[in-house]
């Protein structure tokens, strides 16, 4: 049976799940895929601290170059994560003729085509399963499952923080702070949570499925990006009396040339699907145009769910080169070459969520409606919320029906002009 030598860069975490995959399960591997996966070489700077992994004799090294050297390494996994050392780590492999699998969804965001012309130049693999969705085969899915069909939406649930963060919001009647703090101490959360809590991990994982789905790499910086950082308990509690709940989502989908991609906390119907995505765990909700809705369940984040993932990669990775191929003798994947450009953020239609704090006299609210409907938004429901009065201003929370964003913020803006608001409305999108 061919052997297939593998080399890890990054030994924290994900690298030490992937080695202790490797390792356990190397046997029943070789008898499913036909091809002996073997841990050559595993690089870090620090080889000393106990992951709980028994690793062989010679494999730990401090000196990554020395790993993508080795002539008995054929598939180099970069788990060390971020754009410095990692891209460069990366593309050294990618140029010295060896496969590469990563679940770094950063590098992939900012980088992807960069990395991808020269996985093709070289003529080898790169594979990135576990980059959106740990492990839920959401890549895999867009590359082989669904590749006959035009991907008409893509809806995901792809931060277990902020997932996590909002369930206990709903369920608990927790403010915000309150559960980062239960989330940070629990593991869930990163001392420094702007990451996640701010949107920017769900958008780079949004940016390589618009890449994926539509051949189209959009700028991380030119994506409409919400966080839930400033998500008020009373809209999660007035949301859900409307028959809602909140979820941090990510939007990918194409309209003619243009593709929309955002993210932002979302009321999402509590019949639809995503709505019973709760805790830490992950979705992705895909509208084909042949498969219709298809939905993708499970953990998003930790070491064994992104280490299966990444595992189940260099099983195909290792499977194409014990028969002589890689995926490019094959074709290159269009990601990120398409002409498709990226929609403006205010031409972006949906319907909204709007809280109000109206001016408790006569008229005040009519005006609100007025200026709405002035600027093309028409509202499908309304509530006054007077138990939470506050200085001659009541909360009033309004439904819109579908409309332009640049158009809602121009009614807000002359909302907020006229006086009969007492602070800056809050505004959530609906799916």
């Amino acid at each position: 049976m061919k052997q297939i030598g593998v080399g890890i860069l990054g030994f924290g975490t994900v690298g030490a799940g992937v080695a202790d995959g490797l390792l356990k399960h190397r046997d029943v591997m070789a008898k499913r895929l036909g091809v002996d996966i073997v841990l050559r070489r595993i690089a870090d700077l620090d080889i000393v601290t106990d992951r709980g992994v028994a690793i062989p004799d010679g494999v730990l090294t401090t000196d990554a170059k020395s790993v993508i050297a080795d002539p008995e390494v054929k598939i180099v996994v970069e788990t060390i994560g971020g754009t410095g050392v990692a891209k460069a780590f990366v593309l050294n492999a990618l140029n010295s003729g060896k496969c590469v699998v990563t679940a770094n969804k950063k590098l992939l965001a900012e980088y992807g085509r960069e990395i991808f012309d020269t996985a093709a130049k070289n003529g080898v693999d790169i594979y990135f399963g576990a980059s959106v969705g740990g492990g839920i085969p959401i890549i895999r899915v867009l590359r082989e499952g669904l590749a006959g069909n035009d991907i008409e939406s893509i809806h995901g649930i792809l931060n277990g923080t902020c997932n996590y963060i909002l369930t206990r919001m709903e369920n608990e009647g927790l403010p915000f702070d309150e559960v980062l703090k239960d989330a940070q101490r629990l593991g869930y959360a990163e001392a420094d949570p702007s990451l996640d809590i701010d949107g920017f991990d769900t958008a780079h994982k949004a940016c390589i499925l618009a890449a994926l789905a539509y051949g189209f790499q959009p700028k991380v910086a030119d994506v409409q990006v919400e966080g839930i950082r400033n998500l008020a308990g009373d809209d999660v509690k007035y949301a859900a009396d409307f028959g809602y709940r909140i979820k941090l989502l990510a939007r990918v989908a194409r309209d003619g040339d243009e593709v929309e991609v955002a993210v932002a906390p979302t009321l999402v119907p509590m019949s639809h699907m995503l709505a019973s995505v709760n805790d830490a765990f992950n979705a992705a909700w895909v509208k084909g145009d042949m498969s219709d809705y298809t939905m993708y369940y499970g953990r998003g984040a930790g070491r064994a769910p992104t280490a299966s993932t990444v595992v189940g990669d260099i099983g195909d990775i290792a499977r194409n080169l014990a028969h002589g191929e890689t995926r490019y003798s094959r074709g290159v994947p269009d990601y990120g070459s398409s002409a498709v450009k990226l929609r403006a953020a205010g031409e972006i239609a949906s319907s909204f969520y709007i809280r109000f704090m109206v001016a408790d006299r006569a008229g005040a609210f009519g005006t609100i409606a007025t200026t709405l409907g002035r600027h093309g938004v028409s509202i499908s429901a309304a509530s006054q919320k007077a138990e939470k009065a506050v200085a001659g201003f009541v909360p009033v929370v309004v439904l819109t029906h579908e409309a332009k964003a640049a158009d809602l913020e121009k009614a807000l803006a002359e909302i907020e002009a006229s006086g009969v608001v007492g602070a800056k409305p809050v505004k959530l999108r609906m799916i």
